[in-house]
């Protein structure tokens, strides 16, 4: 317990000025929304270069996700490890400007294997999104961590509700168009980051070397399992976001299928959760945590998560469904009250090592979640199941979130 209590008393950098968080925000908006800009786009721009093949696109548009997600799980902990050798700022910069600069090469490439490199690119620079956190972490109290964790949460969600519906209305125009934009949108950021972001991690506080060895994921689990409790907040962070990929990958089919819904309600419904997510994050975690705690927010989240689930999974009709959205939302106050829980367990000069861990732990959930979801809803409504049950996945997520709890309450105890 002493690395906790020294970890956790020690001093945060300076406060910096507002406009440097309002960019910190931006680029963790916008990394989301590299995400979901390609969204509605992508598989129809692969269609084109496969003639129109309807089956090989499909199995090329899971290659793409999978690539991403990849490419954050292995870049994630060099970017941490990098921010605490030679600081944030320049480590942010440069990710904001490689990912605008790729946002232009996938508007203009016309093969599929440079369209792929292209993505893969985008998955390491996105992966800024470790380095972000580590610069709120320098530059914030303990006792308000949570609360700026979940700002950066509801850039997420900003970034969740604004890409697709981009992706999709620019779309309509042109299918390079929404890469143009998004180009623009980040290149401008990082204009406006040369000017107002400051470095947040002084040179006394820096890490003696960078250390290749400890700058891959390995490395990140080997500093996870050097610090009491801290795994264990790991593998509730992982739990929590391995379930969140139900959605993407049954939602659609899922509420389509099972309440008739049209693409415009499926949408809206959709949009609901993101806002109402944007609320919990935003809001309620900046007054609920500080009154309550850390810990019994994020086991509370987690409950209310699982609930939401398992309301989805059994809801007879849609009316039901979207009762537990705001349920649901109060998931929200998790990642936050983990986040700060495990910033106090490691002392200023890991922060990128530490965000790093978790964010590349968080991508290789983005590999397996889609998948292993996707097969679950698929068994469940096939002939071969025991029982028909097309909200099978949404319980499987319900249940993980569930163990998520118990462990959380257990390594927090």
């Amino acid at each position: 317990m002493n690395a906790v209590s020294s970890a956790s008393t020690t001093k945060v950098a300076p406060p910096v000025r507002r406009a440097a968080l309002v960019f910190i925000f931006f680029t963790v908006m916008l990394d989301m929304l590299a995400f979901g800009v390609i969204i509605p786009v992508l598989p129809q721009l692969i269609e084109a270069f496969l003639g129109g093949d309807l089956g090989r696109a499909a199995l090329w548009v899971g290659l793409f996700g999978t690539v991403f997600a990849l490419g954050q799980f292995l870049f994630a902990p060099v970017q941490g490890a990098l921010s605490d050798r030679f600081g944030r700022r320049p480590v942010i910069l440069i990710s904001c400007l490689g990912l605008g600069l790729d946002f232009i090469l996938l508007a203009v490439v016309n093969t599929l294997p440079l369209l792929m490199i292209g993505r893969v690119i985008a998955g390491i620079t996105s992966a800024s999104v470790s380095t972000a956190h580590a610069y709120i972490a320098d530059t914030t109290a303990p006792e308000k961590r949570a609360a700026a964790f979940g700002l950066l949460g509801a850039a997420f969600g900003l970034g969740f509700i604004l890409g697709p519906a981009l992706g999709g209305f620019l779309g309509e125009i042109s299918l390079r168009a929404p890469f143009w934009a998004a180009a623009t949108l980040v290149l401008a950021n990082f204009c406006y980051g040369l000017f107002v972001l400051p470095e947040s991690l002084p040179a006394e506080r820096r890490a003696a070397r960078f250390d290749a060895r400890r700058a891959n994921p390995l490395g990140g689990i080997a500093l996870l399992r050097s610090r009491p409790g801290l795994m264990g907040l790991a593998l509730v962070q992982i739990t929590s976001q391995l379930a969140h990929y139900v959605l993407p990958a049954v939602y659609v089919l899922y509420v389509g299928s099972r309440y008739g819904w049209s693409s415009q309600t499926i949408g809206l419904v959709l949009a609901a959760v993101g806002v109402c997510s944007v609320i919990v994050q935003a809001g309620l975690v900046r007054v609920v945590v500080p009154r309550i705690g850390e810990r019994r927010a994020m086991l509370i989240g987690l409950v209310c998560g699982a609930a939401g689930f398992i309301i989805y999974g059994l809801a007879p009709t849609g009316a039901v469904f979207v009762a537990g959205i705001p349920i649901m939302a109060l998931w929200g106050m998790v990642s936050p009250s983990v986040q700060s829980l495990a910033t106090r367990r490691v002392d200023p000069g890991h922060q990128g090592r530490l965000q790093g861990a978790l964010t590349s732990l968080g991508s290789l959930a983005g590999v397996f979640g889609p998948a292993m979801f996707a097969a679950v809803f698929a068994f469940f409504i096939s002939d071969l199941a025991p029982v028909h049950l097309p909200g099978a996945a949404f319980l499987l997520a319900g249940a993980l979130l569930l163990a998520g709890a118990v462990l959380a309450e257990r390594v927090t105890r």
